[in-house]
């Protein structure tokens, strides 16, 4: 959890994981979007790739130099759900109004929501839940 906290911990590496689900992958939309100063874009960029969440690829539009857009690796889109847990919580703790954004089945258009369960899909509810602590080999 600490590892995890240190790399999603920051604001701004929130903000950019969820432009880069909305597909926004080249730096200077990802800057006017955002409103993000060029270097702490560019080092929360180079700091994403280094984690895995998002890979580098470049492009070239006519005879203008060679930039890189950001895309969402697997790691990245497994990561949408601590998105998803923290947009679901505000909503339900911090917020007055309605979200203006729902997450819904793709198919039915059914509203999800984040839940527990176990490897066969039993839902737990968080009472019943408990962490178990691993031993680490040294």
């Amino acid at each position: 959890m600490a590892r995890a906290t240190d790399l999603f911990g920051d604001r701004w590496t929130l903000l950019i994981l969820r432009e880069a689900l909305y597909g926004v992958t080249r730096f200077e939309d990802l800057r006017a979007d955002l409103g993000i100063p060029r270097a702490a874009l560019s080092q929360r960029l180079d700091r994403m790739v280094a984690a895995g969440l998002l890979s580098r690829h470049p492009y070239r539009e006519g005879t203008s130099r060679t930039r890189h857009e950001y895309r969402m690796t697997d790691t990245g889109r497994d990561a949408v759900i601590v998105l998803v847990a923290l947009m679901d919580w505000g909503d339900r703790h911090l917020r007055e109004d309605a979200s203006p954004i729902d997450v819904v089945d793709a198919a039915t258009g059914e509203k999800l929501s984040l839940a527990l369960t176990t490897d066969d899909g039993r839902t737990v509810q968080l009472p019943e839940a408990r962490m178990n602590i691993l031993r680490r080999r040294k």
